[in-house]
């Protein structure tokens, strides 16, 4: 998010209201910043607009990297680097190494997309959030509209246009 941001701030109280209001605040044409829920709104994505997600493609990956390496290590440690024969079985069988791969997979899936997520939704350990209303965290439903965004609107269109569509409050945020 840019510095010297200022937004129109719309409060809802119910997430059906919150849901008939950006398809009618889209349709106004006007183009919103973000949505804020205290919990998932079903069909909010699709109202919004957003494309599906690719974190299903990116946890693929980092679970395929975590078998790989986990396989690459264990035929590396018991078939070459000290070779063990236990229980007759050649240095290198697969059916042992089943767990360690499991384990290995889901840790670094989960890893992986902790990091994914925390570096896609720009959270810092060094930052603060920039919250747009406190309420949203409770029992509130916030849109945020960037009004430098919207150059063809003025503010009070904008501010008619959430009234209308259900906005129990309007109000005006800045970040600096």
């Amino acid at each position: 998010m840019d510095v010297n941001k200022n937004f129109l701030v719309g409060v809802f109280e119910d997430e059906d209201v919150l849901l008939a209001a950006v398809k009618k605040v889209r349709s106004g044409g006007v183009k919103i910043h973000e949505v804020y829920s205290p919990f998932p709104v079903h069909g909010l994505d699709e109202a919004l607009g957003y494309k599906r997600t690719r974190l299903p493609i990116a946890a693929f990956l980092f679970g395929l990297t975590g078998t790989t390496l986990a396989l690459t290590m264990q035929i590396w440690m018991l078939g070459y680097d000290w070779p063990m024969i236990i229980g007759g079985k050649n240095f290198v069988s697969l059916p042992p190494f089943i767990p360690v791969t499991f384990e290995m997979t889901v840790l670094l899936s989960a890893l992986g997309m902790v990091a994914t997520f925390m570096i896609v939704s720009d959270m810092k350990p060094y930052g603060s959030p920039r919250q747009f209303d406190l309420r949203s965290t409770e029992d509130k439903h916030v849109m945020a509209i960037d009004t430098d965004a919207n150059g063809g609107k003025s503010k009070d269109e904008i501010s008619r246009l959430l009234k209308e569509a259900g906005a129990s409050e309007v109000n005006t945020k800045s970040f600096e």
